[in-house]
């Protein structure tokens, strides 16, 4: 059954339509999607898989997301930022991941701005929730979503993390990245979730 959006699965469940489409993305949606998060490998992971994902589909970079974690030292971006020649020619070769040289140089530049954001921002968190937009009163309804694959709030992060060197971090990008780290409640009304992300964003505390 659906209706606006929403789609009710064979557990009862209402779900944002997408979130109800395969198992991964059932697990996806019910316990990570616009969940907030204050954690910076989560975070650097969260903006490297969605420069990944820049042609494909999310399910995609889903299904390899273990073997990403495998090859890039579980998004530490401490140690990616130590990351040589060898460790480019031996990701291109690794059939787990998406092996396109640019994306991968991408969060080894990305994971050496990193470190630099860090010593002065103190943590990714603190710094990408500075972007945080005005929280909404209620839910959106389907044809609102449809229209938010921007924001003011996606671009400015954006272009402030390029003019730090970053690379991959397109305002969509980004605003991508927003609503999956929970800095957006982009869950549809009807949906079970929504009520749930707004109750952890609303105790969440800011980094």
């Amino acid at each position: 059954m659906s209706q606006d959006g929403i789609v009710v699965g064979e557990d009862g469940v209402a779900r944002c339509s997408w979130g109800n489409s395969t198992r991964e993305y059932r697990a996806y949606h019910d316990t990570e999607w616009g969940f907030p998060v204050s954690d910076d490998v989560r975070l650097f992971e969260k903006l490297s898989l969605e420069g990944f994902q820049a042609g494909l589909s999310w399910l995609t970079i889903l299904r390899k997301r273990e073997a990403f974690r495998h090859a890039f030292a579980g998004f530490e971006f401490e140690q990616i930022a130590r990351f040589g020649e060898p460790d480019v020619d031996r990701l291109l070769a690794d059939a787990g991941i998406v092996r396109h040289r640019g994306k991968i140089e991408a969060v080894i530049n990305n994971a050496r701005r990193a470190v630099e954001l860090v010593q002065a921002e103190g943590s990714l968190a603190h710094y990408v929730w500075r972007f945080e937009p005005q929280t909404r009163t209620g839910p959106l309804d389907r044809a609102a979503l449809a229209e938010l694959a921007v924001t003011a709030e996606s671009t400015a992060l954006a272009k402030d993390l390029k003019r730090r060197g970053w690379r991959f971090v397109g305002p969509t990008t980004v605003y991508a990245f927003m609503q999956a780290m929970g800095l957006v409640n982009d869950h549809l009304g009807g949906c079970e979730a929504w009520a749930r992300v707004d109750g952890d964003r609303n105790r969440f505390d800011r980094p």
